[in-house]
């Protein structure tokens, strides 16, 4: 069918549609940049107040509680150390049992030896030389209990943790002067390392005087690749201090000396809040959708509904034309014309397509007897002139015997005028046609049937294996001087079934098997395979028909192919 041909003047409904949603998404466009950029600007201020503050709160907060726990933890020891040895140590061993995070208590004499350790892992090295737990000189100087900075305990022999240590005085009068508690800083220490502020900001402590205490990327500061001015932010006041690119949020520890720094970077401010404009512009863009498809829906209602109807009839017609029914399209009054015009189209066409191929139907039938019919004189010419041949040899008794078997070929061809038989039947023909050119080639060769029994019910085109195993005999062996051989197969194979004639005969070139299936009816020679392929072909579809291999001195193999057919699933006239 031709293309519909649209018509070049006046505006289109699509162009009707496109301006109107394209104004609509204009307002609603300038109104969204308003919108962002005042967005936009608050997110700034309210990012760097916000999200900086909560996670130093947060560190303080953790430090503190921390903080809180060693001294809860430092007043049990004290409390330990006022017992007899027996009653202490029981006490203790039963502390660090239940406090698994105390690493080790420690008494010093008042002169900082170590008198006495108590721990759950690992054994005091016997030759410690200077504990880093413990200061004499910052102890004495101390007016109470004093916290160390995080630091490796050393008196252990293989077993270096990271701990904070607080240590305090006992009462004059005993042997032992001071005591210490070590808490492993692991905790403390991954807490810190996992707080994060955007994507590269992050938190350390530091004390009032500006020394660090610890640091998330401290192997950096000790290498010399990154630097903090903590002097600079010591002197600065708690809460929030910013410059052009770094944003530092201070806030102290309690009464622990220690303060926690944040550290964030305006530009991931800036990517934070881009992130927010995409989710408004995505609640904007659901919005303008929105928008754009109610102005499309009412617009198509009133003005395209009618003509879409048209066309998708038309579509519909242009698919499945043989069994479209067409049902009037309202609208307009000259849609309501186009509409009873093409009404009257598919019912014109409808018709021809009708006659057509009820046309095409008896062409097919009348080409296929005329192939059929150009197959069984070419056969009787070969199969009487053999009986002539043996009469004239005085063969009376084997003339007789042919005779009879070409009465049995004749009446399997004519099969009550069918042209599908069972295969039981074409292989009886084969085999009649096979004994009749034995006494004429005078046992020059031998043939095999090789028949799977599950094909032997289905149907095939009669007289299709005899032009084949012909062409095999006399194009095959009739040249051949030592003795030939004829194997017939018939399997299966899927949905098909495989008929395979293969022959010791002398073989063919690729030109001579194109040849044979591209002769046309002026050719005699190689007539019959040529007319067995097209009879496949009208009968079943290109996909079927006759496939030829060879090889020059060693053979040839004919391939027949055709569908699996039972009685009623074709037409047999």
């Amino acid at each position: 069918m031709k293309g519909r041909r649209v018509s070049s003047t006046g505006l289109r409904i699509t162009t009707i549609l496109v301006t109107m949603v394209v104004g609509v998404v204009s307002v609603i466009l300038c109104c969204c940049i308003f919108l962002f950029l005042d967005r936009y600007r608050s997110a700034m201020v309210q990012s760097a107040q916000t999200s900086s503050a909560q996670a130093v709160s947060q560190v303080s907060n953790t430090v503190d509680n921390y903080l809180s726990d060693m001294e809860q933890a430092m007043r049990l020891v004290e409390q330990s150390m006022t017992e007899s040895a027996d009653a202490r140590d029981r006490l203790l061993n039963a502390f660090l049992t239940f406090r698994p995070d105390v690493v080790a208590v420690t008494g010093y004499s008042a002169g900082g030896a170590l008198l006495d350790c108590w721990c759950l892992e690992g054994e005091p090295r016997a030759d410690i030389g200077q504990n880093l737990s413990f200061d004499q000189q910052q102890a004495s100087g101390a007016s109470g209990a004093y916290l160390s900075a995080p630091h490796v305990e050393s008196i252990f022999e293989g077993y270096y943790p990271w701990v904070v240590t607080m240590t305090a005085p006992l009462p004059a009068g005993g042997e032992t002067a001071w005591v210490s508690l070590d808490l492993s800083f692991a905790s403390i220490s991954s807490y810190i390392n996992n707080v994060g502020i955007g994507q590269r900001g992050y938190c350390f402590l530091m004390d009032k005087s500006g020394n660090i205490i610890y640091h998330p990327q401290q192997q950096l500061l000790y290498a010399g690749l990154k630097s903090e001015d903590t002097a600079a932010l010591a002197a600065l006041a708690d809460g929030s201090h910013a410059n052009d690119t770094v944003i530092y949020s201070l806030t102290s520890v309690g009464d622990s000396g220690w303060r926690v720094v944040g550290v964030s970077y305006v530009d991931e401010l800036v990517n934070r809040n881009v992130a927010e404009m995409i989710r408004l512009s995505c609640l904007l863009a659901v919005v303008v959708l929105a928008a754009a498809l109610l102005t499309s829906w009412l617009l198509s209602r009133l003005l395209g509904r009618p003509l879409r109807g048209l066309a998708d009839a038309m579509e519909s017609f242009e698919t499945d034309a043989d069994h479209f029914a067409y049902r009037p399209v309202g609208g307009t009054r000259e849609v309501q014309e186009l509409s009873d015009s093409f009404g009257h189209m598919v019912l014109r066409i409808q018709q021809l397509m009708s006659t057509v191929r009820e046309e095409e139907v008896n062409l097919r039938k009348t080409e296929l007897k005329a192939l059929q019919a150009q197959i069984n004189p070419h056969f009787l010419y070969n199969t009487l002139d053999s009986i002539a041949w043996m009469c004239e040899q005085g063969r009376n008794d084997d003339a007789v015997r042919m005779v009879h078997a070409l009465a049995r070929l004749f009446r399997i061809s004519i099969s009550k005028g069918h042209e599908l038989i069972p295969i039981r039947r074409e292989i009886e023909h084969a085999e009649s046609y096979l004994q009749i050119q034995k006494y004429r080639y005078k046992n020059q060769f031998t043939y095999t049937f090789d028949v799977d029994p599950d094909c032997l019910d289905y149907l095939c085109n009669k007289i299709t294996l005899q032009p084949i195993i012909e062409n095999a005999i006399n194009h095959g062996l009739d040249l051949l001087v030592d003795e030939g051989r004829i194997e017939v197969q018939v399997r299966p194979d899927g949905e098909d079934i495989l008929f395979l004639v293969r022959d010791n005969g002398v073989g063919m070139s690729e030109e001579q098997i194109d040849a044979i299936l591209h002769r046309g009816p002026a050719d005699r020679t190689g007539i019959g395979i040529r007319n067995v392929d097209d009879r496949l072909k009208i009968y079943f579809g290109k996909r079927y028909g006759v496939r030829i291999t060879s090889e020059l001195d060693v053979g040839t193999c004919v391939e027949i192919r055709m569908p699996r057919v039972r009685e009623g699933e074709y037409e047999t006239k």
